[in-house]
């Protein structure tokens, strides 16, 4: 039987996406579900939700950021996420490199820039919405840096970015990471296990 198509909405500039990011592979591995990895632009898709990040809604709320932190490490810690680094620069302005995932599905290489952008981002601490810092790290990931940039400034892949956003809008999310089995919503990195069942309900029905 084939894996049932997991959408999982992400913009790098959500933490939680890393960490789902890297617990993906674990879940692959069970053999049920395939990922199908749809960038969005979270900030755009706050405006369109009149949503906010948890660290400005929650800034006035101290208990609940520590819980946050707190669940957040756990989190880390049951999966071994080590390499897993907060970045000095957050919140960083994802449009340039949201972009460039958009270009990196037609240029054939997205897999390997998803995985040296959210590395940049979460583990290198990079400030990855300045031009020069992003041509240096994804040259330094064996990627076509020049080529990159220069195909995430087409028409087409902006407008591919917009849709993406605008479609996740139209189909409840809210936020990053979002996922999606068939019409079924699951948001955050807590509905992993959620998603997963799930997919094996849907399997098995």
């Amino acid at each position: 039987m084939n894996p049932i198509t997991v959408q999982f909405l992400f913009d790098f500039g959500s933490p939680n996406a890393y960490l789902c990011h890297k617990v993906i592979p674990e879940i692959e591995a069970r053999g049920a579900a395939k990922f199908e990895y749809i960038p969005i632009l979270l900030g755009g898709l706050f405006k369109l939700t009149n949503n906010r990040s948890p660290a400005e809604a929650n800034a006035q709320i101290p208990a609940k950021r520590a819980y946050d932190l707190l669940e957040f490490n756990r989190f880390v810690s049951k999966h071994g996420l080590t390499q897993y680094r907060s970045n000095p620069y957050f919140p960083v302005n994802t449009l340039q490199i949201m972009r460039g995932a958009v270009a990196a599905q037609s240029l054939g290489c997205f897999e390997s820039y998803v995985d040296a952008v959210f590395a940049s981002m979460w583990e290198r601490q990079k400030k990855m919405d300045e031009p020069e810092v992003i041509a240096s790290e994804l040259t330094a990931a064996g990627l076509d840096a020049s080529v990159l940039m220069a195909a995430s400034q087409q028409t087409d892949v902006k407008n591919r970015l917009l849709a993406n956003t605008q479609d996740a809008h139209a189909r409840g999310a809210f936020g990053s990471p979002t996922f999606f089995v068939g019409g079924e919503i699951f948001f955050g990195k807590d509905r992993l296990r959620d998603v997963e069942d799930e997919v094996n309900r849907v399997r098995n029905r």
